[in-house]
């Protein structure tokens, strides 16, 4: 009589040659690349505040408005167009003391602070903008930031430069390692496209203070992966 062989043994090897085969995965290499671009800026971004302090909230929110309606009618006067001028905060903080002979907090007063952020289309008027500014009752800078009208073009550049450093790297890894390179099977953009301005940290402003400013250059960066298949 022929041995019997169980039917999930012959199940198991019929099925292992299959699996190994979907294990098996094509030999493949990925570099990352990097490129960036340095350029003169053409626009600013500023955002300033008015500060008041009163007695009262309303006394407080009275005198902040009447600062900041001649701070933005000086922002009118230079030229800043009013789609480039936005609200960004208005608060009122209450302001406290703590009294040891009653051993509890009393209200010495109020503040209120309103906030506008202003882009610069004209780097020429900015350093005079922001005398009129601090003149006419800004008396809180939250940040000054340079930046492009149109990012496309040295964004393009800075591209092209990350997908060329890729490709060098991919080359020098394949010469060391031996190995030929096959087509580009995937290419993708790294999350962090273009460096975002940087502003500066908030800061009080005395109206008697000069605002020198420079522009400098700013840097647009961009990354890269690409991954290579590579020849039998």
């Amino acid at each position: 009589m022929r041995p019997q062989i169980p039917a999930a043994l012959l199940l198991c090897a019929l099925a292992a040659p299959v699996a190994a085969q979907d294990t098996e995965t094509d030999a493949a290499l990925t570099v990352s690349g990097t490129g960036e671009v340095s350029v003169a800026p053409d626009m600013a971004r500023i955002s300033l505040g008015v500060l008041a302090q009163a007695e009262t909230a309303a006394d407080a929110v009275r005198a902040m408005s009447a600062d900041m309606e001649k701070v933005l009618a000086s922002l009118t006067a230079a030229g800043i167009d009013a789609k480039d001028v936005q609200t960004s905060a208005l608060r009122v903080d209450v302001q406290q003391t703590y009294d040891e002979a009653t051993q509890s907090a009393r209200v010495t007063g109020y503040t209120a602070v309103t906030d506008v952020n202003v882009n610069v289309m004209d780097l020429a008027t900015l350093g005079q903008t922001l005398d009129a500014v601090v003149q006419d009752g800004a008396n809180q800078m939250n940040g000054l930031s340079f930046d492009l009208k149109d990012r496309k073009p040295a964004l393009d550049e800075a591209r092209r430069a990350a997908v060329a450093d890729a490709m060098d790297k991919a080359q020098l890894y394949a010469q060391a390692a031996a190995v030929t390179l096959g087509p580009i099977t995937m290419l993708t953009e790294g999350g962090n496209i273009g460096t975002p301005p940087q502003p500066l940290m908030r800061m009080a402003m005395d109206s008697a203070e000069k605002v020198p400013v420079a522009a400098g250059q700013i840097t647009i960066d961009a990354n890269v992966t690409i991954t290579y298949g590579l020849a039998d």
